[in-house]
């Protein structure tokens, strides 16, 4: 069977058995050097976020577990995905195109959000989604049993997302649970169960956003979203900032851009000096005499803790 609309990953198998671990790292990388969690399942039940931990480290009604790639780079030398658990293969789609998503794409993947995927049912009632999986990549077919650390497929950019990564979200009785907290409430940070064999570390750090500006921002115009550009003159500065929380002393934000030909604009390493609740840095040049080239320019924020990879946001901005 294949997956057709985003209703289809809502259907349950067996009601199963009390919470008991049973997954696995789902994908062929090792958190904090080549890959990150970047949000964790929303266990606010109105408007708002908060993760299972009663952090912020989540989005407003996401329903998964978002693991990360640095870069599309590391897209492109193929990252496996593996089934966290037995079981058999239920659905997959396959075919759709790996590409950011952008406002004027949203109704083409209109019922396929979840990108490229893979749907398994297990034997304690549980079933798991693959989604945003590399286009072409989907090694199983519906019927197919596996075992813990079969192979899927590659992490990919398919769907509604803008950055590679592997969405994860668990099912049980056709309601989507928190694998750190499988059977919370809405009182978070109290969960002394999980589902996972050997859990992840959770870290609370990240960073909300980068963007490209002519000017160093304000904080609140970052806050608001007005800070951010898409479009620059040749003679405008170029100036790219990050937004992070809970950042502590000693962490570095790294701040990278590329020309529209893949030179380096720049690269600076930033210090945070202060632990904080949240702060940004910025970091840009001044236009050359000439101006800049026109065309697409790329920039990351990358957060480091020692050797430890915390975070990566990307960001663009068109000169013309």
């Amino acid at each position: 069977m294949m997956l057709r609309a985003s209703a289809l990953i809502l259907i349950a198998s067996a009601a199963p058995a009390a919470a008991e671990a049973f997954l696995s790292l789902p994908l062929d990388c090792t958190l904090g050097q080549d890959c990150y969690i970047e949000d964790y399942h929303d266990a606010e039940p109105g408007e708002g976020q908060r993760d299972y931990t009663c952090g912020i480290k989540s989005r407003d009604g996401h329903r998964g577990t978002d693991f990360a790639l640095p870069s599309t780079e590391a897209m492109d030398a193929g990252v496996t995905v593996r089934a966290a658990a037995p079981g058999t293969v239920e659905a997959i789609r396959d075919g759709e195109a790996d590409r950011p998503l952008t406002a004027d794409r949203r109704s083409e993947i209109e019922g396929r959000e979840c990108g490229n995927a893979v749907r398994i049912g297990h034997e304690n009632g549980y079933q798991t989604l693959y989604c945003h999986m590399k286009n072409g990549s989907v090694a199983v077919a519906p019927g197919d049993t596996v075992a813990t650390g079969d192979a899927l497929g590659q992490v990919g950019l398919s769907g509604e997302t803008n950055y590679p990564h592997l969405h994860l979200s668990v099912l049980r009785d056709g309601a989507r649970v928190d694998p750190f907290a499988p059977d919370s409430t809405e009182a978070c940070g109290e969960a002394t169960e999980t589902l996972w064999t050997d859990p992840p570390d959770y870290e609370r750090s990240g960073l909300f956003t980068a963007g490209f500006s002519i000017v160093v921002p304000s904080l609140d115009a970052v806050q608001s979203g007005s800070a951010r550009m898409a479009t620059a003159a040749p003679s405008e500065a170029l100036v790219l900032y990050g937004h992070a929380f809970y950042p502590e002393t000693g962490d570095v934000l790294r701040m990278e851009a590329t020309g529209p030909d893949g030179s380096t604009l720049f690269r600076e390493d930033i210090t945070i000096e202060k632990e904080q609740a949240q702060l940004f840095r910025a970091y840009g040049r001044r236009a050359p005499d000439t101006g800049w080239p026109t065309g697409t320019y790329s920039g990351s924020v990358t957060q480091m803790r020692g050797d430890t990879l915390i975070a990566v946001r990307h960001a663009t901005i068109t000169v013309r």
